[in-house]
């Protein structure tokens, strides 16, 4: 099984991406910088979390505008999966693979702390090794992570079941709509999700809820 991480300037948790792909993997997985035009021959690409670019315009906009973003755009055409954490999920909304947009957290300010996670589809090559209703637990760190579409495309991700994991137990601290923190794109191979799952997979981190998601992930392109 092979897999990537894009690294773009101001992404700050590649290392925690690269760590967790690591530990599951058993094998690290290549680095692809912002410049280059080609990504490897590889079964999953992973977007880190942080503030590519500094967030200078909305977040994630001038990321998805970098080289490399083309080359995600084929390889996710192609049926490759790809995930996007955070930062990583903003990006993908930006690039136009998932709908939506992610924007400041109602409350205005950064937040960081862990929240309480439903998962609402146990069907997809992410979500394998949950069961679905399934609550978890997981961290997250963003100032804009605050889902929103309009209401014709919150029908059809809900009625196609491209939510899949959702805030539960009044923990949503960003306001999103529907209480939305992590969605599927149609053809079911590129997720976007707020929160971040390679910080909760070992003991050392108080807990595993996020190992599940990289097990699935791996284990069904491996």
């Amino acid at each position: 099984m092979k897999s990537a991480v894009i690294l773009l300037p101001g992404l700050n948790r590649d290392r925690d991406m690269i760590a967790a792909l690591t530990k599951i993997g058993g094998k690290p997985p290549v680095t692809v910088w912002q410049t280059e035009t080609e990504i490897p021959d590889v079964d999953l690409i992973v977007i880190p979390g942080g503030f590519s670019y500094g967030d200078y315009l909305r977040c994630g906009a001038i990321a998805a505008r970098m080289p490399v973003l083309d080359a995600v755009r084929r390889k996710a055409a192609q049926g490759v999966r790809v995930m996007g954490v955070c930062n990583g999920f903003q990006i993908l909304t930006e690039a136009g693979l998932l709908p939506g947009a992610l924007m400041r957290n109602q409350g205005l300010k950064f937040v960081c702390r862990e929240v309480k996670l439903s998962v609402e589809n146990a069907e997809t090559a992410f979500t394998s090794h949950y069961s679905k209703g399934q609550v978890l637990r997981c961290p997250v760190a963003h100032h804009d992570g605050n889902y929103f579409a309009d209401g014709e495309t919150i029908d059809r991700i809900e009625a196609n079941g491209q939510v899949v994991f959702r805030y539960t137990q009044g923990t949503n601290p960003n306001g999103s709509i529907n209480d939305i923190a992590g969605i599927i794109n149609e053809a079911g191979n590129v997720l976007g999700m707020m929160p971040h799952p390679e910080n909760l997979i070992e003991a050392a981190h108080g807990g595993n809820d996020g190992r599940p998601l990289f097990e699935s992930a791996l284990e069904l392109v491996s």
